[in-house]
This record gives structure tokens, sequence and C-alpha cells, in this order.
């Protein structure tokens, strides 16, 4: 396996290079083409005038005519650049921004959607009038270099103006700093709880809960709105004393030129040109002032894309393994959060044989579904090991290990997109005789193929808009079905089935039993167990009991304590215990 990727960000950077060079480029041609109009101005006066030259006048005026031409064409190819600069940045980097997401999602439950907006903000700075700064910026020795020669008073006076510009956009920077962090974290918290209170709708509604949701959210949303008041306020009155010092070195600066047209010192022409030359050169300021927020949050914003993409490895390298026979390995398997003081999972272990079947039992919160996560490789142990036909789950090739495994969690969640969509897990190459096979197998079809629409039918949020709760996790198990896995594992997958949707569940279990499939199931309820061969007993993130489905349910059922205490073996739900 291919070493962790760091920096991903600063690689989409550096491949962005080539036309990012291409528009410094033709940022040059523009700045000298502007040229132009001063030394237009200037013969204008010294020459056209002296001469009274109709014709020198006509061959002046095309001459800057076709600069400006030239120019407006540069810079619509400048335009386009960036424009295919922010299509190719964000398709070097979005994908891993999306994978990254998921990677921290399973890792911290992190629920970082804001960084996709965080993204499309970095990039239309890169694209926008923030960058269009630090193109022009490189060209402003030559405008104030030209002023120099002029007059080395205007020139200086351009300068020291310029300064000034940009100490008051580090002035409005520093003065609405912590306003703006203020403001970006309640945005963030606003955005996640928003999220959070979207996917619970249902239960939001049923117990009247929006009011109180409506006043949580509005903590944030008020920090969030005042904070932006606040900055926006500070900004504004430095941002008007940028405004008046910009217009403030304009005046003097044709005060100074006429100063010097009277003492003869320069031309008519050459005032005009000083007008000119001195807005080119105070611009790169006043467009700094003007973008520096926007600079200073794309600072923020790339420090955020960096850390969720430090450490994450895009589309690592594997090895393409033969399809499992089903063969599952757990050998002393310790699971711990980060951050947490007690493992979830303690030294577990256990082995299946290839189609066998496996029911997991226990009370709640004893680690049953930490241990389904761990056999499919979403998380990785903390010790130990979990192997499906003696290779790490985790090490497997994820497109590869999906196309041979089914996955049903707890709480199923469907896609937005159609009921085909959804089974085929939005795979392009998944034929409709594998899609049907998959929701009849579920006992699906039935219900599907009478939709208006069938397999085409587009389902809402969640599927809320075409199925119960019930009919999507028996969508969910079809989507688990799909391609003849060899490793299935169910987690819960008959909690909200009716009684015929459970019949179906056992005709499920039962033809994957003959079809050779290794089926991993978590009930509590044993009815669910007539197909397994094996039972495992968890309490307390520990193998309590494991062995042959009829050996374990009997000792689970007998009422024998332990020595020295009145406490029974066995203390399960009792429908865990029936058989």
């Amino acid at each position: 396996m291919s070493q962790p990727t760091r920096n991903l960000l600063d690689q989409a950077l550096r491949v962005s290079l080539k036309p990012l060079g291409y528009a410094f480029l033709f940022s040059f041609v523009i700045n000298i083409l502007y040229l132009s109009l001063p030394l237009y101005m200037v013969q204008l006066y010294g020459r056209v005038f002296a001469s009274q030259s109709i014709a020198t006048l006509v061959i002046m005026a095309a001459s800057v005519t076709g600069a400006f031409l030239i120019s407006a064409i540069v810079d619509h190819y400048r335009s386009s650049v960036l424009i295919h600069f922010g299509v190719l940045f964000d398709r070097l980097l979005s994908r891993h921004v999306f994978g990254a997401l998921f990677a921290a999602e399973l890792k911290s439950n992190a629920g970082q959607s804001q960084v996709v907006r965080d993204l499309d903000v970095f990039r239309q700075t890169l694209t926008g009038s923030g960058m269009a700064v630090f193109f022009d910026l490189p060209w402003l020795p030559i405008f104030m270099g030209a002023l120099f020669i002029i007059d080395p008073w205007v020139g200086l006076l351009c300068l020291v103006g310029g300064l000034i510009l940009l100490g008051l956009a580090i002035l409005q920077d520093r003065v609405s700093r912590t306003a703006l962090n203020r403001v970006n974290s309640a945005a963030i918290r606003g955005y996640q709880f928003t999220d959070m209170a979207l996917r619970n709708a249902e239960v939001v509604k049923a117990l009247g809960m929006l009011p109180a949701l409506t006043k949580r959210w509005q903590v944030d949303r008020l920090v969030m709105i005042e904070g932006q008041a606040r900055a926006s306020e500070l900004a504004g009155k430095i941002g008007e004393l940028i405004k008046f010092t910009r217009m403030l070195i304009q005046v003097l600066v044709l005060a100074l030129g006429a100063f010097l047209v009277l003492k003869q010192v320069i031309g008519p022409g050459v005032l005009f040109a000083n007008m000119i030359l001195s807005s080119k050169a105070l611009a790169p300021f006043e467009r700094v002032a003007g973008s520096w927020q926007s600079l200073v949050e794309a600072g923020q914003i790339y420090k955020r894309l960096t850390s969720l993409l430090d450490g994450y490895e895009p589309n690592p390298v594997f090895t393409v393994m033969p399809r499992p026979t089903g063969s599952v390995e757990v050998q002393n398997l310790t699971f711990t959060l980060p951050n947490a003081k007690e493992p979830l999972l303690k030294n577990m272990s256990f082995t299946l044989q290839p189609g066998e079947a496996l029911g997991i039992i226990g009370p709640s919160g004893a680690g049953k579904s930490t241990l389904t996560r761990m056999l499919i490789g979403i998380w990785k142990p903390t010790e130990g090991h979990v192997r499906l036909d003696g290779m790490e789950v985790h090490a497997w090739d994820r497109a590869a290990f999906g196309r041979h495994v089914g996955y049903l969690p707890q709480d199923t969640e469907l896609f937005t997109g159609t009921v085909r969509d959804n089974i085929a897990r939005f795979r392009t190459d998944v034929s409709d005789e594998a899609v049907t096979r998959a929701a009849q197998d579920a006992g699906i079809h039935d219900l599907i193929v009478r939709l208006e629409k069938g397999y085409e039918s587009e389902l809402g949020a969640q599927g809320t808009t075409v199925f119960s709760v019930g009919q999507r996790q028996r969508l969910g198990l079809a989507r688990a079905l799909l391609g003849d896995p060899s490793l299935v594992v169910l987690d819960e997958p008959n909690a909200n089935l009716d009684t015929e949707g459970e019949a179906a569940l056992l005709d499920v279990l039962g033809a994957l039993k003959a079809r050779g499939v290794t089926v991993v199931i978590v009930s509590h309820r044993a009815s669910v167990f007539r197909h397994v061969d094996k039972i495992l007993f968890v309490r307390g993130g520990e193998v309590q009991s494991f062995g042959e489905r009829d050996v374990i349910l009997g000792q689970l059922m007998a009422p024998a304590t332990v020595p020295g205490t009145a406490e029974t073996r066995a203390a399960t739900p009792p429908a865990a215990a029936q058989g």
C-alpha cells in the first residue's frame, strides 16, 4: 500500500501553476499596453497641438485604440484562463475533499459538510478579484518608476499614499478579525445544527421540538448576525477612510502636477499623464484594501482544507484479490474510540467458515453494532485482526470489497435518486437483471413494480416520499444483496419489519444459507436465528459465549446462577433466549 499523501491542496495548486503562469503573462501585456494612454496624452499636448497636424492626431488615436483593443482581447483570454483554472482546480481537489469528508465522519462523526462551501469560496477567491490583485502588483514598479521619472516628488507622493492605503487595509483586518472569527465559528455550528435537525425532521415534528430547536439555532444565528454587523461596521468605517485617502492622494497629485506646470517644470500633457499613471499605480493598493477580508478568509479556509486533507490517502493502490469464499477470522480484537478511556470491544476472537451463519446477541450497548462495523472494515482495530479470507478487511480495495460484501446498518439511509440507483449503489456497471434479482431476493420487487415509474421512481430525502420505514429497510436489504455477495452483515434487519417483512427476511436468510453465503446477523428477536449455525453472546464488549446455536441458546435459557451470587448467568432479553 502506498504511503499517506499529504498537502493535496498544495499539490492541486502546483498542478494549476501553468494556467496561472499564462494569466500572469497576459497581465504583463495588459499593463504594458495601458502605458499607451499616458504616452498618448503627452504626445497630444507636446506634438499634435504644436504641429497642428490632423494626420498625426488620427494616427496616434488609431494606435491607442488598437492598443486598447488588443488589451481587451488579452484581458478576455486572461479571464478565460482563470475560469478554466477554477474548473481544473476543482476537478483536481473536490473529489479528495468529498472522500476526506467521509473519512473524517467515520473517524469522529465530525459533520464537516461546510468544508464543501469552503472549497467553493476558496476557488472563487482564486479566480476572482482577489487573484487579479496579485496579477497587477508585480507591475506596480513600472508605473511608480514612470512617475519618478516624470518627477521624483510625484512618485514619492504616490508611493507614500499607496503604503498608507495598504496600512489601512491591514488595520481593517486587525479590528475586524476577532469578530469575523466568531462569525465563522458560529456559522459552522449553525450549519451543522441545521443538518442534524433536518435529518430528524419526523422526530422534531412528532415531539413538538421545533420551538426549542429554533431557539437553540438562533443562539448561533444571533452570534453570526451580530458579528457580521459589527465586522461590517468596523470595516465600513475604515473603508470610507480608505476611499477618502484615495481621493485625497489624487487631489494632491493633481495639485502638485499643476504646480509643476505653473513653474514650467512639466507640460500640460505630462500633468494628465501624471493623473492617469497615479490612478493606475494606486489601484492595486486600493484593490488590496477592498479584497483584504476575502483574502484573509481564504487564508483561514486554506488552513481548514489542509487540516481536513492532512493524512488523507486518495485512491490507495491495492492488489486485486479474487472473489472471497467468505471465511471470517476475528483474532484478539480490541477497539477504542479516539480520546475514549474504555474500549468498546475487548480481546474478541472467533472464526466463521465459508457459508456459516452467525447470530450475535447481547444487551443494548454491548458492542454488537461496533463489531459489525469492524467486520466490514469501517473502523480499523486498535489491536488485533479482522480478516476475510485471511486478508485484513481494512486492507482490501474498498470498491472491490464492496462488490463481495453486503451490509445493512441499524438505520437504513436512502439516497436522493431513483429506486434503481439506490439498489445498484449508484454504480453504472450494474445490469438491470442484477438489480431486479436483488429486489426479488429482498422481497420488495412486487412493491417497486407497482410504483408509477417502477425502478425509475425518484426518491426524496431518505426515500420518505415513496417508502415506509419498514419498506426502506427492505430496500436497504436489496442494496446489501446486490451482486451475490460472499459475506452479508445485517444489523437489526427486522427492527422495523412487519410480519410479512419478517417472513420475507427469513426466506432471504434461508436462500443465502442455501447458496453458501457467510451471514452475520444482529437481532434482539431470536426468531430470525432459525437459519444460523452459531451464536455469539456479547456483553460489555467481550465475548461471553460462542458456539453452536442450540447449545448457546440452551445455556442462556438455563436459570443457573454463578456460585456465591444471586445473579443469573445470562442476563439477556427473553426474546434472545428463545429458539
